[in-house]
């Protein structure tokens, strides 16, 4: 037989002991995807050395965000700590998917969490080396204020690529 067309996809050789559940779960791609890219194919009759089409499925659309690749031992939750963005918001970023089964090379939406409000200071991305220390020293104002213009930051996981808000030191009377 010759192989199935595969314009979204790549080509693959079926082994012993491969299923289709079990594949799907190795490409991130779900069952009936690669019935939908292998007219025709038995599902319950793959014969080895059987050459399928495995499709590529499209990263979700993450326009204020970014998109990650699942790694072992990742949770949403963990996830939301290391990116600064609730658990909810991941959720709702990325429609469909199942926080109790996240499978590794599943790339999924990080949004962005809006920066926080900073009027009397300016806004400041950290970089990797940053503390709350360093950053004080750097810009004339004590940590504890750096802390109070940021409410909910983790003054000992600093996050590169996370924006905070820097106080202005005030001299005399700041309004």
């Amino acid at each position: 037989m010759a192989p199935p067309p595969c314009p979204n996809g790549f080509l693959y050789t079926i082994r012993a002991g491969d299923t289709l559940f079990a594949l799907s779960q190795r490409f991130n791609v779900s069952v009936q995807a690669i019935i939908n890219a292998n007219p025709g194919i038995d599902p319950n009759n793959l014969q080895i050395g059987q050459v399928i089409c495995i499709p590529r499925m499209a990263p979700p659309p993450c326009p204020n965000g970014f998109l990650y690749t699942i790694r072992a031992g990742d949770t949403l939750f963990a996830l939301s700590q290391r990116f600064n963005v609730s658990v909810q918001a991941i959720i709702n970023a990325n429609p469909g998917i199942d926080p109790n089964n996240l499978q590794i090379g599943q790339v999924i939406c990080i949004p962005r969490m809006a920066p926080p409000p900073c009027p009397n200071g300016f806004l400041y991305t950290i970089r990797a080396g940053d503390t709350l220390f360093a950053l004080s020293q750097r810009f004339n104002v004590s940590v504890q204020a750096i802390i109070n213009a940021n409410p909910g930051i983790d003054p000992n996981n600093l996050q590169i690529g996370q924006v905070i808000c820097i106080p202005r030191r005030c001299v005399v009377v700041c309004f």
